[in-house]
């Protein structure tokens, strides 16, 4: 499709969304974005709009997003079934996701993963080992560099490894990763897609359009991913658990095709969930001609991601841990499997509607304390109430107030809210900081206990 002069409308307004228009607007063509929430609760990108002269509407998606309109581009936040979108299938006008849109300018090797959990830790090793190897690779997708902004670098990297949600996936027609990954699928975001077999479907279109060639990676241990791929023409590489899949774990051993490459002890990084990621990242390393000696180094450096089980502090023999970006019940299991037990854990937020007593056996087990807050703080206190000892908190700094003082030399306090933040932050990287800066304040002597 030729773009110079003509209107492309972006739906919603936000990070990819900017990113976005800046490429349509490199491309020649005239962007215009339409945003239904009021113009104060988007002001800093409605700013960058303005300085850089790109028309856009905020309050509603009014009759201009589709006059004399060539193409129709949603970002990934927003649902494929509203009025405006039904409206331009219904007037002809084509549709496509941001990730399609940036791959049809793309010159690098694509890895692209996606999955329920873990995608960020996994594409941040993943670029961290290629690193490691002397390999020329970038990173974007749904972290801090959207895909529309690295296609428009002046020298694009010969690999980019992209994170790619469900959501980017909804719409794609041509994308075609040189290398595709699933990495599991679990109960999340059926609010959007309605059953557990149209999410996973949606997930396996990382694989949809490849072909000779190309490589799917798939997680052998998932009931909902280990057939998935199958249908192209793509070399499939398992990783799981068993000997009798191409990458697995045996015994402390990371084996790759028959051979031992590395040692689960090699990499710092704690959990069940952080071997999963390991796995699919050697993976696809195993994809490449590298030296496993510096994939080992790679691992013993890789200290892990903000925000995902990450440690802050160790503040009188009691471990804080920030896992902010633990939005659902999966995620919460993943972060409590990590730890032995003696938990504080500080959970709550904008619930998905998950059934919060399906964690009840783990949290009697591993958890001494409950501390609950956000709009679900009261239902969670019901749920685990006769499995641990529970306690509402009305903010981020009581409720690390409280931790800190009901902890004893041992324990871990561990911030892992299996809901939204929505309801209190801007997003989980916020709700995460300020869980930082409430330990760093008891670090530095600043509460009374």
């Amino acid at each position: 499709m030729e773009f110079a002069g003509k209107k492309v409308s972006v739906i919603g307004l936000g990070k990819t969304s900017l990113a976005l228009a800046r490429l349509l607007r490199h491309l020649g063509a005239e962007p215009f974005v339409s945003e239904h929430r009021p113009q104060e609760e988007c002001a800093d990108h409605v700013k960058a709009l303005e300085s850089e002269g790109i028309p856009f509407e905020c309050g509603a998606h009014s009759e201009r997003v589709l006059k004399n309109t060539g193409l129709v581009i949603p970002s990934p936040g927003v649902p494929p079934t509203i009025p405006i979108l039904e409206s331009a299938r219904e007037a002809g006008i084509p549709l496509m996701s941001e990730l399609e849109f940036a791959s049809r300018f793309s010159t690098s090797t694509l890895i692209a993963v996606t999955g329920t959990n873990g995608k960020t830790t996994t594409t941040e090793l993943i670029a961290h080992l290629m690193r490691q190897c002397g390999m020329d690779v970038g990173l974007a997708g749904n972290n801090a560099c959207p895909f529309s902004e690295a296609v428009m670098q002046e020298r694009q990297p010969e690999f980019l490894v992209l994170e790619v949600s469900s959501y980017q996936l909804e719409l794609v027609d041509t994308f075609r990763p040189q290398v595709g990954c699933v990495l599991n699928v679990s109960n999340d975001h059926l609010g959007r897609h309605g059953t557990m077999e149209n999410y996973a479907a949606t997930k396996a279109k990382v694989f949809a359009r490849q072909g000779e060639g190309d490589v799917a990676i798939v997680n052998a241990d998932d009931a909902w991913t280990t057939e998935m791929g199958g249908d192209s023409a793509a070399r499939i590489v398992r990783f799981g658990t068993s000997d009798s899949v191409d990458v697995c774990l045996r015994g402390e051993d990371f084996v790759a095709n028959g051979k031992v490459v590395a040692n689960r002890g090699d990499s710092p990084l704690p959990g069940r969930h952080n071997t999963e990621n390991i796995l699919a990242a050697l993976a696809i390393m195993s994809v490449f001609n590298v030296d496993w000696e510096e994939i080992q180094h790679g691992l013993a450096s890789f200290r892990g991601v903000e925000h995902r089980i990450e440690k802050v502090a160790d503040i009188e023999g009691v471990a804080y841990y920030n896992d902010s970006k633990s939005t659902n019940l999966d995620s919460l299991k993943v972060a409590l499997e990590s730890f032995d037990g003696s938990i504080l854990l500080i959970a709550g937020g904008e619930g998905k509607g998950g059934d919060y007593s399906v964690l009840r056996d783990l949290i009697q087990e591993r958890v001494k304390q409950v501390i609950a807050i956000g709009a679900d703080a009261e239902v969670i206190c019901r749920a685990w109430g006769a499995a641990t000892k529970t306690a509402p908190a009305a903010d981020m700094r009581s409720a690390v107030e409280a931790a800190h003082r009901d902890a004893e030399p041992g324990d871990v306090v561990l911030l892992s809210p299996a809901c939204a933040s929505f309801d209190m932050y801007q997003n989980f990287e916020e709700r995460g900081a300020d869980f930082k800066t409430c330990v760093r304040t008891i670090s530095s002597g600043g509460v009374s206990v």
